[in-house]
């Protein structure tokens, strides 16, 4: 006996929310989570209709939940920062990554990001950082590769990463591979 398969129908299109609904819809969002102005315009795109009314409405939400300060990027940015700094031990460079891709102004996070870590030492961050995931000294070339990704990974950079490596007595071949790593771009190896 054929067994029957139980048909696919697309979902259902949500109605457009008005403005008072959106609101609602905007505070729930900002409740799970702190956001951004862009990530919530983003969410909140997905609930209005296209075109101007539905940008209208996003823009009137925007400005309340502004005025009334819940939705702020520069407080937004300061927390994020430090708490990417205090519990996950990340460099500038990881921290400025994540917060661009969150919708950050770019200014914004430099000044921030200058701000937050003005009186911190990155190699001391990056000692923590080690720490924190349980790193011990690498004894060969393979521990040693698996160090520098994972603080190239953290947001560190190479003169910082290469003096916690001397530090530990790692071979000089080893180090000026290391020296030889671009880390200019803004985008992090995974």
């Amino acid at each position: 006996m054929l067994e029957e398969v139980p048909v696919l129908r697309p979902l259902k299109k949500k109605e457009p929310l008005d403005e008072a609904k959106l609101y609602d819809y905007a505070i729930a969002a900002l409740g799970r989570r702190m956001r951004t102005v862009t990530e919530l315009k983003r969410l909140m795109r997905t609930r209005v209709e296209e075109g101007e009314s539905g940008n209208a409405k996003i823009n009137a939400v925007v400005a309340r939940l502004e005025e009334q300060h819940y939705l702020d990027d520069p407080a937004f940015a300061a927390t994020f920062a430090r708490l990417r700094q205090d519990n996950e031990k990340f460099g500038k460079r990881r921290v400025r990554q994540e917060l661009s891709r969150n919708g950050v102004d770019s200014t914004l996070i430099s000044t921030t990001l200058d701000t937050a870590y003005e009186n911190v030492s990155e190699e001391a961050l990056a000692r923590k950082h080690l720490e924190r995931k349980r790193v011990k000294q690498p004894t060969n070339e393979k521990e040693s590769a698996r160090v520098v990704r994972l603080l190239v990974r953290g947001g560190f950079s190479t003169g910082t990463i290469v003096k916690i490596l001397k530090s530990w007595n790692v071979a000089d071949e080893t180090l000026a591979a290391i020296g030889s790593i671009d880390l200019s771009g803004d985008e992090l190896p995974e």
